[in-house]
């Protein structure tokens, strides 16, 4: 069997796949909340004694940068080590990966229906590729062609310097500069970055916070409260907040989509992009894709997809555990 785990600073899944991954079904799968634990090794345990299967080979996606097997998360108090796992599990070696390139290796087992296009162009048919996902933090990874699959390019591009394109994220980015010592894309490209948005339209005088929403917002997690009213069109102030983020989701995917020249796509990955998907047709997020300058005829030509299947890292990481089992 292939253990295969999907790391994040919110929630951490692991799955039993057999050797025949690809028709995208696990044997099992669990979702735990990664704040309730302290550490990886604590998961695993208890989803092994859980499971009686033999594991063969195994690969975790992390969220966080990945250096000789060990990963300390950002987003979580966790030392993550692959060879303490691979003595947990009683085998030779453990993949660790960052979850980024987890999901990139997810890509090729997923069929047309586990995406949505927003911007519909041929690929190149051996052009680079991209990838940017917006959940807890901001992922981001380039894909380049080898035999026909999708190979990462690792990278901690979600950490770069925000840089803002007029007065009003000018005014952001030095609201956020008293909360951070550092402003990078993750502080607003993220379910924790919409809520700083919102907070800096609040705490600036440019809306109004019904006492409903201020409730909802201590209640509830803010980016799903936000998100929500703002699509249902409940409050001015969510929506404005809502349109600063996909704005700058776009502009940030447009960096990302020239750095690797990613002509064979872009990929949004994560789990802001499904939910939000009818903002993201709308022509704010293009709009800052494109625009940059003497670059927007490729910006034009390049595709635009988000992706729907919430299992893709998981499929990732069992892919690529079944690439080393076979080597």
């Amino acid at each position: 069997m292939i253990l295969a785990g999907d790391v994040g600073g919110t929630n951490t899944r692991l799955a039993l796949f057999n050797a025949d991954y690809r028709d995208k079904n696990p044997v099992v799968l669990e979702k735990f909340h990664s704040q309730t634990y302290k550490s990886l090794d604590d998961i695993v345990q208890i989803f092994i004694n859980k499971h009686k299967s033999t594991v063969e080979y195994a690969c975790f996606g992390v969220a966080g940068p990945v250096i000789s097997g060990h990963c300390k998360t950002p987003n979580l108090a966790w030392d993550v080590d692959a060879s303490g796992l691979a003595a947990l599990l009683k085998i030779n070696s453990v993949e660790l990966i960052n979850d980024l390139e987890a999901n990139a290796y997810g890509i090729d087992v997923l069929g047309s229906d586990d995406f949505s296009v927003i911007h519909k162009r041929i690929p190149e048919k051996n052009g680079n590729a991209a990838l940017i996902s917006a959940g807890t933090g901001l992922g981001e990874a380039g894909l380049y062609k080898e035999n026909q699959y999708y190979n990462p390019i690792p990278s901690e591009g979600g950490h770069t310097d925000f840089a803002p394109r007029n007065k009003i994220e000018i005014d952001l980015l030095l609201y956020l500069f008293q909360k951070y010592e550092h402003v990078s894309y993750e502080r607003i490209v993220s379910g924790p970055g919409l809520y700083n948005i919102y907070m800096f339209l609040r705490d600036t005088g440019r809306g109004g916070e019904p006492q409903w929403l201020a409730e909802q917002l201590q209640k509830n997690d803010p980016a799903a409260v936000i998100s929500k009213s703002a699509l249902e069109r409940k409050n001015k102030m969510c929506e404005q907040a809502l349109d600063i983020f996909v704005s700058i989701y776009g502009a940030e995917a447009g960096n990302v989509a020239l750095k690797f020249k990613a002509t064979g796509g872009i990929y949004l990955g994560g789990g802001i992009a499904p939910k939000i998907i009818q903002k993201l047709k709308e022509p704010v997020f293009y709009e800052s894709f494109v625009n940059k300058g003497r670059m927007k005829p490729l910006l034009e030509s390049i595709p635009v997809k988000v992706i729907l299947n919430d299992t893709t890292a998981l499929l990732g990481a069992a892919a690529l555990a079944h690439r080393r089992s076979n080597k």
